[in-house]
């Protein structure tokens, strides 16, 4: 089966690490984003992925120069303009050919969803189209959906008032879709699959939907962003490795690649150096991933945070629940805490205190 995979956004809500790299391509746990999402559905057999680009598609191109992901072959289609989610699935599937059933998925979730089960679902039930639905806490953030007993949608809301939602069920953003939807979408202009397209089909009763209580997560945000690297590091998702050819240290931690660790550094079971990194004596890493070609000075402390690569902590730097963006530089002393976000490039002066910050101001 083929699959479209959405990824045309502009990261607003992870700026600014997304002001230089699409956050498809942002590293989780050492694996680009995007990656890890088509490896997930590479696991239900799909065959071939047709990525639908918008902001930076460059980036693609040369982050996968073989035109593969995951040990999938991919498609590129490149919007025009933006279309929004209905008009960027019909423009994707008509550019790349798609003739039959076919799965969209959006490029900033992660789940374990059994996508097998969601298609055999939506072939038994006779579906025009079949929703993936995952329980969360705040529903007043998504689509939120209601289905009968037959798992027939009976409504479609989109981003209710907080304290007014039907059901604690949400749009997980994975779909089964026959090819007659498409015919449904209006060419060449913005059309919302989550606004126009599925609430017309509840009113025709051709709108199915299947729960599942497996992990999911929207990794859009700060938050989410390094929730999705703990889950990884601490065995939430599995326990396996963090990520593919990582290996543990007999020291602490694991490796992917060939980091360069010092004797002195104190690195836990839960943190991930990627290769190339510099770890000095004395450093200190909780639940954190040391991106590819990062230096750590002396005394350094991460915990619950996340360097990309090249960036940089000086003598004594500390990082807490923070991302630091590649090439950016903590200096000696400093301290980057409560969910700040360095962007590319960005230098954070010795001594000084960062906190709760996005740096370049202004972009969140």
């Amino acid at each position: 089966m083929d699959a479209v995979v959405l990824v045309g956004g502009f990261g607003t809500r992870l700026r600014p690490l997304t002001l230089t790299v699409p956050k498809n391509l942002v590293p989780v746990a050492g694996v680009p984003l995007i990656e890890r999402v088509i490896a997930g559905l590479a696991g239900h057999g799909v065959e071939r992925v047709v990525l639908s680009l918008g902001y930076r598609p460059d980036s693609f191109f040369a982050a996968f120069p073989d035109d593969t992901a995951g040990g999938v072959p991919l498609t590129y289609v490149v919007e025009p303009e933006p279309l929004d989610t209905a008009g960027a699935i019909r423009f994707a599937a008509r550019e790349a050919g798609l003739r039959d059933t076919f799965l969209v998925a959006n490029g900033d979730v992660l789940t374990d969803l059994d996508i097998t089960g969601l298609i055999d679902f939506h072939h038994r039930s006779g579906a025009e189209a079949t929703i993936a639905l995952t329980p969360v806490d705040d529903p007043s953030r998504f689509g939120v959906v209601t289905t009968d007993g037959h798992g027939r949608v009976t409504d479609f809301v989109e981003k209710p008032p907080r304290g007014e939602e039907p059901t604690n069920l949400i749009n997980a953003g994975t779909y089964v879709l026959e090819h007659a939807v498409l015919n449904r979408i209006q060419p060449d202009r913005k059309v919302s699959v989550e606004r126009e397209v599925f609430p017309a089909m509840v009113a025709e009763g051709t709108l199915f939907a299947m729960d599942s209580p497996s992990y999911w997560l929207d990794v859009g945000l700060p938050d989410s962003y390094l929730q999705a690297t703990t889950d990884l590091l601490d065995g939430t998702r599995g326990p396996g490795p963090p990520a593919p050819g990582a290996d543990r240290r007999a020291e602490g931690g694991w490796t992917l690649g060939q980091p360069v660790v010092e004797a002195g550094a104190v690195i836990d079971d839960q943190s991930l150096l990627c290769d190339g990194c510099r770890v000095a004596g004395g450093v200190e890493a909780r639940r954190s991933v040391v991106g590819p070609a990062s230096r750590l000075a002396e005394g350094a402390l991460l915990e619950d945070a996340v360097l990309l690569s090249g960036a940089i902590l000086g003598e004594g730097a500390v990082v807490e629940r923070s991302i630091i963006g590649p090439g950016a530089v903590v200096g000696a002393g400093a301290k980057v805490t409560g969910l700040s976000v360095l962007g590319e490039g960005v230098v954070v002066e010795g001594g000084a205190s960062v906190h709760a910050a996005r740096l370049p101001d202004g972009t969140g």
